[in-house]
């Protein structure tokens, strides 16, 4: 879906920068730190602003009836870019650097490999990562959704060994997603500006915050950093999803006018669907929870889906036809 937003998104001309780079810090834990502290800042920087922006929207009646529906307004969050400028650069270090020298060149050795063997690699990650979509589900109250979350892993880890081989989906328990990001996004908390950071997938702030809690839920990051974790996963599944969609992907970058725009409109887009695909599975969960249905019958010569009578006896119908 991503891809298909990105391929008929197109706006003015392509800006290009060269990319700054920075000498890392010598400790992994330095480097958390100073992050969350960036962010934090930018966190309450925000909220002051919030009030003011909040304020300007409340006579708009599309933005009052999504508020009073619990959905994304229309507007929200698209095209917030006030940090275009630094997002521009980080994109360009990303595309232009990372992508065409590193990623895409992996992709292509990548992509010689046999399909079902990437495929079951793909699974046995995609399984590890059980722990982030259970607990954001029963966080954002889908608990029939954590349900099958649980019996996916189960049956996967057991038939599947460890993952490799999506036998769950054979069964009809079809995958689903559930993050922190859309977890904020269910308590009401904004997606923020736009953010592009340097190896890692497009984010706002909100998804940033989200993206960082979801980095202790994964289990690799047990047994390495969470931010080694972090750029492992990024990469090993951009490197996947770019040896399974070589073509696409080239079709996309000839012919959007302006990439970094293409890219943005399509992630946010995107989630802005996910979130609210999340919230009316939600409120379905609810639904049957609080107001389960009572059995009901269909007569077979009526056809009266709220008759709460039993069906007739086979001679009763014989009789009645004749």
């Amino acid at each position: 879906m991503e891809l298909q937003t990105l391929h008929n998104s197109s706006a003015a001309s392509l800006r290009r920068g060269k990319a700054k780079t920075y000498a890392a810090l010598p400790h992994w834990r330095l480097v958390r730190m100073t992050g969350l502290a960036i962010l934090s800042i930018v966190c309450f920087i925000l909220i002051g602003c919030s009030g003011q922006r909040d304020a300007s929207h409340m006579g708009n009646e599309q933005e009052r009836e999504a508020l009073a529906s619990d959905l994304p307004s229309p507007s929200d969050g698209m095209d917030y870019d006030p940090w275009e400028s630094i997002n521009d650069k980080t994109f360009y270090f990303n595309f232009n650097l990372a992508d065409h020298y590193a990623i895409k060149p992996a992709a292509k050795v990548w992509s010689h490999l046999p399909e079902q063997f990437r495929q079951s690699l793909a699974n046995a990650f995609y399984n590890l990562d059980m722990p982030k979509r259970f607990v954001n589900k029963v966080l954002q109250g889908r608990l029939p959704a954590a349900g099958l979350e649980l019996a996916r892993f189960v049956v996967n880890t057991t038939v599947g060994v460890a993952g490799l081989f999506d036998v769950a989906s054979r069964l009809h328990i079809e995958k689903t997603d559930a993050d922190t990001g859309e977890t904020f996004a269910l308590y009401g908390v904004g997606p923020g500006p736009y953010l592009v950071v340097p190896l890692l997938p497009p984010l706002d702030v909100r998804d940033a915050f989200g993206f960082a809690a979801d980095s202790f839920m994964d289990p690799l990051s047990w047994f390495v950093t969470p931010i080694g974790a972090d750029f492992g996963r990024s990469a090993a599944k951009q490197i996947n999803e770019r040896a399974n969609n070589m073509q696409l992907y080239d079709d996309v970058e000839d012919s959007s006018l302006d990439l970094y725009a293409a890219v943005r409109n399509g992630y946010l887009q995107r989630r802005r669907k996910f979130i609210e695909d999340a919230i009316r599975d939600r409120d379905r969960s609810w639904e049957r929870i609080s107001h389960p249905s009572e059995p009901e019958y269909q007569s077979p010569l009526e056809g009266d889906p709220k008759s709460t009578e039993p069906p007739p006896e086979n001679d009763d119908v014989e009789n009645s036809i004749k």
